[in-house]
């Protein structure tokens, strides 16, 4: 008698499951901290590019009948005291073995790298903006995240190798008597800060990978109608 009445009742449509696994699932919403991660990223990846191509990692301002030069990772910038300012790549495009220093070579390639990495675990943030939560997303933020620390070691390497290069011939032309981590004449330029205050900032990208995916929203549990 009792799977008869239930059967009728189904067929009348009175018999409907209304248990949590049988709830439509609410749609998922962009995360605040996901959004202000992208941000950050983005932001993080056009201060590291503008850095890297900077001619004033070191700078000479002019000092009586000398002109003012600065240096850069790839470039040798001087103003005469015309007011007339050139820039010039060391060696040349394409001749990255004349860079007066090894040491600067070094930086170089590891602040790239550095900006490379940083600016693929960016594209990868945009892209779980777009992604439905779930493991697929969690997992693209865990490696957006671990790619952002290996830049963090990578590009500070980098910037730590730099003042290696200040005993070269070139700057100490230029700079007096120059060794590693002591410019002489010349000081530490705007380009050389902004790289560092970059790389200090990038230390939060992990941190923010870690809360940055979709909590799945769900609706308060019904009980069960028997």
């Amino acid at each position: 008698m009792h799977s008869l009445l239930g059967r009728e009742r189904k067929e009348a449509g009175v018999g409907i499951d209304l248990s949590p696994g049988f709830l439509p699932r609410a749609a998922t919403m962009f995360s605040c901290v996901g959004c202000f991660w992208v941000l950050l990223s983005s932001a993080l990846v056009a201060v590291c590019s503008f850095s890297f191509i900077s001619p004033a990692w070191i700078v000479k301002d002019h000092l009586k009948n000398k002109d003012s030069v600065s240096f850069g990772l790839l470039w040798h910038c001087s103003e005469s005291l015309d007011h007339m300012y050139r820039c010039y790549t060391f060696g040349g495009l394409g001749k990255f073995a004349e860079i007066p220093s090894s040491s600067w070579q070094t930086s170089a390639v590891l602040c790239s790298g550095g900006c490379a990495l940083l600016a693929v675990s960016c594209l990868l943030a945009i892209i779980t903006i777009f992604l439905p939560s779930g493991g697929c997303e969690r997992r693209i933020c865990t490696l957006a995240g671990y790619m952002q620390m290996a830049a963090v070691f990578i590009m500070g390497s980098g910037l730590l190798v730099y003042p290696f290069g200040l005993n070269s011939t070139l700057v100490r032309s230029f700079c007096g008597d120059a060794d590693i981590y002591y410019a002489g004449e010349c000081q530490i330029g705007w380009g050389y800060m902004l790289a560092i205050v970059g790389v200090m900032l990038t230390l939060f990208l992990p941190f923010f990978a870690k809360y940055a995916p979709k909590e799945q929203l769900s609706p308060t549990p019904l009980p069960t109608l028997l």
